[in-house]
């Protein structure tokens, strides 16, 4: 796992909508709230889709490295099979987890991740299950030195805790693609990315997912950095050909795409014209993320 996370081509597939996001990503699906009622039957539904994403014919390692995970996700099955498991015996796709917890309300220009109660028993159960790793994220909407500083300081801490179960953790402070101040945020987020990253211990490594620059290749030197496995690129909103655009302007960045992943796929959809739908988004994907210019 570690050999294909540091160096095979290829992207992240990003299916970890948690909760707060799953009504609209249902939604998008073609499956409206009238559909289901509660919890139970609204993730169940998520984790159908899911399962249907991962099994499709496109979806192994061949294009797509690692795929993060929703916490339930990482604790269902596909075909009795544990979809760690499953992800990495019969897929040959690394698994990571989602561990945030959401955000706290914006203050200083940037949002924090809330706090993570029964985060050890979290990364313990992930280890466990063979899990190779974390993702959690927190928002930065403001070129706030103070709030950016919070942000990496916060990202930092949680992912030393995250190392001690041996887990590769991703650090994901996200400049929202709105932000009015978006080019200013990310040369302040550069900077302080890169004084966390001076002072690891040696041996210690981290992945980072960032929004995709305004400035090309303003985070080589953190792809180059001895502490930095894989930089990836979150798409943010921006639709999957704009994203790809952008991020084919940055040598070195891989994607970890989301929305601009399932954007295409419906519920609706027959089996191979869901199974072509999703190997064209792949292959899109996989080109801006290999094939730099």
């Amino acid at each position: 796992m570690s050999e294909q996370i540091a160096g095979k081509p290829g992207f992240l597939a990003a299916l970890d909508q948690s909760g707060g996001s799953t009504p609209a990503a249902l939604r998008h699906y073609g499956i409206a709230e009238s559909a289901y009622s509660g919890d139970a039957e609204m993730f169940k539904l998520m984790h159908e889709m899911r399962v249907r994403i991962m099994k499709a014919p496109a979806f192994t390692g061949d294009k797509i490295i690692a795929a993060i995970l929703f916490e339930r996700t990482m604790d269902g099955q596909v075909d009795g099979k544990l979809v760690p498991t499953f992800l990495w015996e019969d897929r040959g796709v690394v698994p990571f987890v989602k561990v945030d917890l959401g955000l706290e309300a914006e203050a200083d220009g940037v949002s924090l991740m809330k706090p993570i109660p029964g985060l050890d028993g979290l990364l313990a159960r992930a280890a466990r299950l063979g899990v190779y790793g974390t993702k959690m994220r927190s928002t930065i909407n403001r070129a706030s030195h103070g709030g950016i500083a919070a942000i990496v300081n916060q990202q930092f801490a949680l992912a030393a805790q995250i190392a001690d179960h041996g887990l590769m953790p991703i650090l994901e402070p996200e400049v929202l693609i709105k932000s009015p101040d978006k080019p200013e945020a990310e040369a302040i987020l550069l900077a302080a990315i890169a004084k966390g990253l001076d002072a690891l211990p040696a041996g210690r490594q981290v992945m980072l997912k960032l929004t995709i620059p305004d400035v090309p290749d303003l985070y080589a030197p953190l792809i180059g950095h001895e502490h930095v496995d894989r930089v990836v690129a979150l798409s943010g909103g921006y639709t999957r050909d704009d994203a790809c655009k952008r991020l084919a302007a940055n040598h070195g960045m891989i994607a970890s795409f989301s929305r601009a992943l399932v954007d295409d796929l419906k519920y609706s959809m027959t089996d191979a014209v869901f199974d072509a739908a999703l190997a064209s988004a792949i292959d899109e994907i996989y080109r801006a993320s290999t094939v730099k210019h």
